[in-house]
């Protein structure tokens, strides 16, 4: 088995710089065309909080029309919000846009237990019911694309899609996510800051801005020790693979086809899963397809999210 660092170095490490490589070129849809007129027009995401009946407090930012579609975004594990900075602003301001903290991540509280699953699930559920949203589009990235599926097989009139990026079925047994856990186990504390930018170095091929990275590293580094292993060990610990065909909303998986943790193999091993599912695979992509191309990111869940709320 390998080691979460003999994992890393098998991985392409990131090249920062302010040039990242051209996207895959695409002929422009009516999706993006007002994307791009709702990104000159749009006003900045504004940034609240809110206590939930769970029991905890979310930070998240909200943007677009409260008349529009409710899209709700779960970052992945140790990430926060920002995870999303390359994509909100790039997305129509038609949308009923969320992106949350969630518990233990970000400027959220951090209680002393509960980060598995179903906790996680069990606050988004509780989230909408604050906001006043009775169903959502749910797009997670790796640990919230399995939230996600979670809250559509726990709270399943609750969710109108799903958007999952850097998935699988299950992260139980997976190499790659025991071997990050031999090294987590070990941190006390603050999470070593080496540690940490590894990490999140590893997850990208292509390049991505510096700024962004160090802001990935920020929000990592704002979450305890405690927290990266419980978190972790709740992802661990669940296997829903076997109920994901219960899963009847349309779903769009997007992957890449150099993603570390995730093989292809597992990628399409989700699609088959699900009843109502299409995968969209980039060519020479890692773990994060929404940060190493965002624009064609944002384009592809417009046009998904177009269709499924006509």
């Amino acid at each position: 088995m390998k080691t979460l660092l003999a994992a890393l170095l098998t991985l392409p490490l990131l090249a920062c710089g302010p040039a990242p490589e051209a996207e895959p070129t695409a002929a422009p849809s009516d999706t993006e065309s007002l994307t791009q007129s709702s990104e000159l027009s749009s006003s900045a995401p504004r940034e609240r909080s809110i206590r939930l009946r769970t029991g905890v407090t979310l930070r998240y930012v909200e943007q677009g029309s409260r008349r529009g579609p409710a899209v709700v975004f779960l970052h992945g594990y140790t990430d926060s919000h920002h995870t999303w900075d390359l994509n909100l602003s790039r997305f129509s301001r038609d949308l009923h846009i969320y992106a949350l903290d969630q518990r233990g991540h970000g400027d959220s509280s951090r209680p002393a237990c509960c980060y598995t699953q179903q906790h996680f699930a069990a606050d988004v559920a509780a989230f909408l019911d604050a906001v006043g949203e009775p169903r959502a589009i749910l797009v997670g990235h790796s640990m919230g694309s399995f939230i996600a599926q979670q809250v559509a097989l726990d709270y399943p009139r609750r969710v109108e899609a799903l958007v999952l990026v850097g998935s699988a079925p299950t992260v139980a047994g997976n190499e790659v996510a025991l071997g990050l856990k031999s090294v987590v186990d070990e941190q006390v504390g603050t999470v070593d800051p080496d540690f940490v930018r590894e990490f999140q170095s590893s997850t990208f091929v292509r390049p991505v801005p510096a700024s962004y990275l160090d802001t990935l590293v920020s929000e990592s580094l704002k979450v305890p020790a405690r927290v990266w292993q419980d978190s972790l060990d709740g992802l661990i610990a669940e296997d829903h693979s076997q109920r994901l065909r219960s899963i009847r909303v349309p779903v769009l998986v997007v992957g890449g086809d150099q993603d570390g943790f995730f093989p292809v193999a597992q990628q399409q091993a989700l699609v088959d899963a699900l009843p109502d599912a299409r995968f969209i695979l980039y060519p020479d992509t890692g773990h994060a397809p929404h940060a190493e191309l965002p624009k064609t990111f944002v384009r592809d869940v417009s046009g998904f999210i177009k269709r499924v709320t006509r």
